[in-house]
């Protein structure tokens, strides 16, 4: 057998110190090693153009090699100083949110570009819609306790109670949260310090990754920017619970946060794997409400600690919006006639498009039944007539319900982050509908329907970019197609 040939620029596992010159979609910094063998590029997370970085080799082949940071050791003139504990969460929050907006989009349309073949992208780009709060905007956070942690002077791991972070790229290792990291309540985040002390009071352990062991394992948040009330989930293991108080660490809680406290949920979760709500754990409340109420655009929803909501609210608002101008960008193509809103969720935009059409008919489709029901409540809750929801397979939707055959004009496209499979694709192209609008948290998956769109016949109109994660990679794009 052959032996294989060694890559003559990097080796798996290899630390090197690399100088970041370009930026790729996906917040992948691009570094470049030349040698008399040639040019050879090397992706690395999270990093930036002008930046010098310790990363690690992690997966190689002949065109390139992929890494993973360990440290910036010089950072990009672009830079600035923020008031903020740097966290894996916010990669660029020392980056001007006008220069973050620059490389996402560069990078966003380049993908539609090349996995789209659509060489005309910039003649349809609409509009890049900022986040309406570049710090302070989300409405969850999860902080995870840990036996071990980061020594942040010394760089090395230490045995000490922590509450925070996972370090980037290493599982089993914490880094206490000192103050705000500008993401998320400022309050709630100063405090957390305080809220681990109290924890490491009690005699009781953190969790401890490798042995699999420990008491404290998590500290969940959530946030309503419509009351300002937070819902607390503390995660633990059974192992110290009859040593625990829960009444006093209520008083605790309410000691800091009053009136703002919203409820307290407690989960046992007695699994090994690194997960904040178990299969086979229980969940209980034992403090308050266990739902916060959220407003999005005038319509109010019912949040649970489980249920899936959009992180970013006021930026939420903004997306829905556009998705609401691009179906409704002709009144006359929706009126009297089906809007299907496919991976309908907990009925969001489907609520939302009711609310503002003309006697349009929206059906809402989505395949997990517990969203489905939360969807019909919101709807009820809301006062909204006019849609109706259902808990199908899209593929399987038109067998039982042949009365909605070729009457669906419009389709509103949701998809999870890992897209449209092909063969979902085609079951929706043959629904046969004039238009789709196509909403996605990940381009590079959107960008391949794209193409499949295209030759199936229909043909992107516009696209705009809306940033609902300022200081990360992410972006979420709202596309408009129309049936040539």
């Amino acid at each position: 057998m052959p032996s294989r040939e060694r890559n003559p620029f990097v080796k798996r596992n290899q630390i090197l110190e690399l100088s970041i010159e370009d930026y790729a979609f996906g917040g992948k910094g691009i570094a470049r090693i030349r040698n008399e063998k040639g040019d050879f590029v090397v992706f690395v997370p999270n990093t930036l153009p002008g930046q010098l970085v310790k990363a690690q080799i992690k997966t190689t082949s002949k065109k390139y090699a992929e890494a993973s940071l360990i440290n910036v050791l010089q950072p990009s003139e672009d830079e600035i100083e923020v008031p903020y504990q740097d966290i894996p969460g916010a990669p660029y929050i020392q980056l001007p949110i006008e220069i973050q907006h620059k490389y996402k989009k560069e990078s966003t349309l380049s993908l539609f570009q090349r996995i789209g073949n659509v060489p005309n992208i910039e003649d349809l780009f609409d509009e890049f819609i900022g986040s309406p709060n570049d710090f302070h905007y989300r409405n969850k956070m999860e902080y995870g306790f840990s036996a071990i942690g980061y020594d942040r002077i010394n760089k090395t791991d230490v045995d000490i109670f922590t509450l925070g972070f996972k370090r980037r790229g290493v599982w089993w290792m914490g880094d206490n949260l000192e103050k705000d990291s500008g993401l998320f309540d400022k309050q709630l985040e100063d405090n957390i310090k305080n809220i681990r002390i109290y924890c490491e009071k009690t005699g009781l352990p953190p969790w401890h990754g490798p042995k699999r062991e420990g008491f404290f394992r998590y500290f969940v948040v959530r946030k309503s920017f419509k009351t300002n009330q937070l819902l607390f989930n503390l995660v633990t293991t059974s192992s110290g619970l009859d040593q625990f108080s829960m009444s006093k660490f209520i008083d605790f809680l309410l000691s800091i946060f009053g009136e703002r406290m919203a409820g307290l949920i407690h989960t046992i979760n007695d699994e090994t794997g690194d997960r904040t709500i178990a299969t086979t754990g229980s969940e209980k409340l034992v403090y308050g409400n266990e739902k916060i109420v959220e407003e999005l655009l005038g319509l109010q929803f019912e949040i649970s600690m489980k249920s899936f909501f959009q992180t970013n609210p006021k930026a939420a608002e903004k997306l829905y919006s556009k998705v609401v101008d691009y179906v409704l960008e002709d009144q006359t193509k929706v009126d009297n006639t089906v809007v299907m809103d496919l991976f309908c969720g907990t009925g969001t935009i489907g609520q939302i498009v009711a609310a503002k059409s003309n006697n349009a008919k929206i059906i809402g489709v989505d395949i997990i039944a517990s969203a489905i029901e939360d969807a019909k409540k919101n709807a009820k809750r809301n006062k909204i007539e006019g849609l109706q929801f259902f808990a199908a397979d899209v593929g399987k939707f038109l067998t039982a319900h042949p009365e909605y055959a070729n009457k669906i004009k419009t389709i509103i496209l949701d998809p999870a982050r890992a897209g449209i499979m092909p063969k979902t694709l085609q079951k929706i192209i043959d629904l046969n509908a004039d238009r789709m609008v196509y909403v996605s948290c990940n381009p590079a998956t959107q960008a391949r329907d794209t193409a499949l769109l295209r030759d199936a016949g229909y043909a992107l109109k516009k696209i705009s970019l809306v940033d609902q994660f300022p200081h990360t990679a992410h972006i979420e794009t709202v596309a408009l197609f129309e049936k040539k």
